[in-house]
């Protein structure tokens, strides 16, 4: 693990606490059951360490894909970590990474890397397309009726007991609507846009788990806030839908924006925070949209005055105006980061 979680019988340790004996006797086990499989023509892995070590140890040519939670939350500083991130590199056929940001990353951490290729993560653009804005609020409330019970909200891993109620009195009637979906942890940066929200006229939805939940549910004290739990894609096409913004207010480095670019495909336009793979997904946006609008798309990191500035400005978007924003989010993402586009980039990597 990078980030520690919790995990229903299992020891967790992140990956910097695990002897290189522990982490050996891993990287061996996988190794093994993929040469077990048969002989392939390619392996493509995950995370520098342990998937790259993995695809070292697979006897056959493999492609490794860098991910920024390896390299910020366990590689950096870690010389032992970063020296042998160098070595599993230097044997790859390709390095992929996910944005500028990340290949810089690499090159910090693990020093001079050949063969590194920029290739933005994948989007399924048909699981997260835009749903009907009128019907989204009774579609929700439906998914959330499917959800299993979970008396005192004691599984942190399952949406929040009694969802579809609190769900359609919050969500009644035609209000401003803010969503962030993501880790609620201290550097996802949700404390950031409920500074931005005090003082507007907008409600927020915040969607997922994590150990900084309570310290945010008490700095939302006196917003218009609703905490559900973790959602699925089965929840979110339509909380999207019902939405006006998304933000992604992150405070530490992101690889890439994944979240921004699902919002995006499902065609609420996303704000999030210029920074990082961030700034990339941003960048994107402000070609797509409107002459004019692509300001809208990010804010400076930590600013929750511009935030709030940017959530005004979207939020007054009249009829039209939102229409042609968040369909210019949506075309976004189906050209630059649809699996498609990013399935060709990839092949002809390793071609």
């Amino acid at each position: 693990m990078f980030v520690l979680d919790r995990y229903e019988g299992y020891e967790v340790k992140r990956l910097q606490e695990c002897t290189r004996a522990e982490l050996d006797a891993w990287v061996d086990a996988n190794a093994r059951s993929l040469r077990d499989q048969g002989s392939a023509d390619l392996t493509y892995v995950n995370h520098v360490l342990l998937g790259g070590a993995v695809g070292a140890a697979s006897a056959s040519p493999y492609v490794v894909k860098a991910h920024g939670s390896e390299l910020e939350y366990s590689m950096r500083g870690n010389a032992e970590l970063s020296a042998w991130g160098g070595e599993v590199l230097a044997g790859a056929h390709a390095v992929v990474v996910g944005s500028e940001h990340i290949r810089n990353v690499v090159r910090e951490v693990c020093g001079t890397v050949e063969r590194v290729h920029e290739i933005p993560p994948g989007v399924d653009v048909e699981l997260w397309r835009p749903a009907r804005r009128t019907d989204a609020l009774a579609e929700l409330v439906a998914e959330a009726r499917r959800d299993p019970p979970n008396p005192g909200n004691a599984n942190e891993r399952l949406p929040d007991d009694r969802n579809a109620e609190r769900l359609a009195s919050f969500l009644a009637g035609e209000r401003p609507t803010v969503v962030y979906f993501g880790k609620l942890i201290e550097n996802k940066g949700v404390q950031v846009l409920f500074d931005a929200l005090r003082g507007m006229d907008a409600r927020a939805v915040i969607v997922g788990f994590g150990d900084y939940r309570t310290e945010l549910e008490e700095r939302g004290a006196g917003l218009d806030v609703l905490f559900t739990g973790p959602l699925e894609h089965r929840h979110l096409i339509h909380l999207l839908a019902h939405a006006d913004v998304a933000v992604v207010p992150s405070t530490f480095p992101e690889a890439f924006g994944m979240v921004a670019a699902e919002a995006a495909a499902a065609g609420c336009p996303p704000i999030v925070a210029y920074h990082s793979g961030l700034a990339e997904v941003a960048r994107g946006l402000e070609e797509a949209y409107p002459p004019g609008r692509g300001g809208l798309a990010s804010f400076p990191n930590g600013d929750s005055t511009a935030l709030r500035e940017r959530l005004a400005a979207v939020l007054a978007l009249g009829g039209a105006d939102r229409d042609a924003l968040r369909a210019a989010a949506r075309k976004a993402a189906v050209e630059r980061w649809s699996w498609s586009s990013v399935a060709r980039q990839i092949l002809h990597v390793v071609e």
